[in-house]
């Protein structure tokens, strides 16, 4: 099987920077019309829609030539540059945004989905990491991404390839989409009873002050044992370590990828370092919820683990209230909290301690768990089905990739 080595920039017709911030200002973004995909929506090797920004139609025209096409391929330009996302049919006439790069390859010389498997081969993300520009943060240019060197065998064994990875992905897919329609269901079913207040006798039920009799509402630290997350300094690289390691260490971006449950982290932490540095270890079952830079994402710890300062830890004493509260943390309406910073969105410590918690009685608890808890469990099972199906995929792909598999 004869393979060439070639570079990117041979093989695709354009690469190319996304609009400018003078191009697509802050103003222009609305909450309807076509999405801009940022490098925060390019996800294990995808684009996620769930906060993706959006631009009206009069803006799309505008900035035409960055309109994505099937089979692009988009890069984060700054920061963790090795992170990449395919394109499919759903993301036709979206506009690759500020922050990304766009990769267009030549279907007449090369698959575009097997160059992206090409792209996610360790050593290929290790050449894009060591070659990307700045000392405090990472960046790439066009001229960079146009001398990433790919392996390209014949059309035909690129298509095996594909086939045989994309299968994997496929799977995944079929996950992550039930994974969803299961998170629907328990939204549905916490807004009927706790927004709407349709909860199972709900009719014979006094309201007092707003709240149903027999229900509480207090500051979130009079409900839970709140506590905060710390880093160790960055400058002393000691500390840290691969994620499998040491003890997990949760960032913003880890929750971004968890969806629900977080069963590993990018980064960890060494026993010294928790030692040293008096970091909270929280147990398996634990609540968190970031409260800097994106705030109000919602996770569940499946081990026990540690997190930065931008993440607040909800410990859940009594199993059953761990779905109530999950719900309600992620259904709250963070921006009623303010912002405590000029820079960015975010609130302080203090501020997530003190936010507003309503607490049902424990029957109503008890019977929201009985529906709810179920439907976790499943979720928490495709997630991890999800996470060996990918650890095969990833097992295989360099040995595709380099041809110690034949096809």
């Amino acid at each position: 099987m004869s393979w060439e080595r070639k570079v990117l920039g041979d093989i695709s017709t354009s690469i190319q920077t996304g609009p400018f911030g003078s191009q697509l200002h802050q103003s222009d973004y609305s909450d309807e019309g076509v999405p801009v995909v940022m490098p925060k929506d390019l996800i294990q090797g995808a684009v996620s829609e769930e906060s993706i920004a959006r631009v009206s139609k009069e803006h799309v025209e505008r900035l035409s030539k960055h309109k994505i096409k099937d089979g692009d391929i988009l890069y984060s330009r700054r920061g963790d540059v090795g992170k990449c996302a395919f394109t499919s049919e759903r993301e036709i006439g979206w506009i690759c945004g500020t922050g990304c790069l766009k990769v267009s390859v030549d279907k007449d010389k090369a698959d575009p989905q097997f160059i992206f498997y090409q792209l996610q081969k360790a050593e290929t993300i290790g050449w894009v990491i060591n070659h990307a520009v700045g000392s405090t943060m990472l960046n790439l240019n066009t001229s960079i991404l146009s001398a990433v060197p790919v392996d390209v065998p014949e059309m035909e064994i690129q298509r095996k390839i594909v086939k045989i990875l994309s299968s994997y992905d496929e799977l995944i897919a079929n996950n992550h989409k039930q994974i969803k329609l299961l998170e629907e269901a328990a939204q549905r079913l916490y807004k009927e009873w706790f927004v709407e207040l349709r909860f199972p006798g709900y009719e014979d039920v006094k309201i007092v002050d707003g709240m149903p009799e027999g229900w509480k509402k207090g500051r979130a630290d009079s409900f839970f044992n709140i506590t905060i997350g710390k880093t160790p300094p960055r400058a002393e690289k000691q500390w840290f370590v691969k994620g499998d390691a040491g003890v997990p260490w949760l960032s913003i971006s880890d929750m971004g990828n968890a969806r629900i449950y977080v069963f590993a982290t990018s980064e960890a932490l060494t026993q010294e370092a928790i030692k040293k540095h008096n970091m909270k270890i929280v147990p398996s079952g634990t609540i968190f919820v970031s409260f800097k830079l994106t705030v109000g994402r919602v996770s569940i710890a499946t081990t026990d683990m540690c997190t930065n300062e931008a993440i607040a830890h909800f410990y859940i004493e009594n199993d059953l209230q761990q779905a109530y509260t999950f719900c309600y943390l992620n259904n709250f309406k963070y921006d009623s909290l303010g912002n405590t910073s000029s820079i960015s969105k975010a609130v302080n410590s203090k501020i997530i301690k003190a936010m507003p918690f309503v607490m049902p009685d424990k029957a109503t608890i008890l019977a929201f768990s009985k529906l709810v808890v179920p439907i976790l469990n499943e979720i928490k099972n495709k997630q991890a089905t999800c996470i060996k199906l990918a650890e095969t995929r990833d097992r295989l792909l360099p040995k595709l990739m380099s041809g110690e598999i034949e096809v």
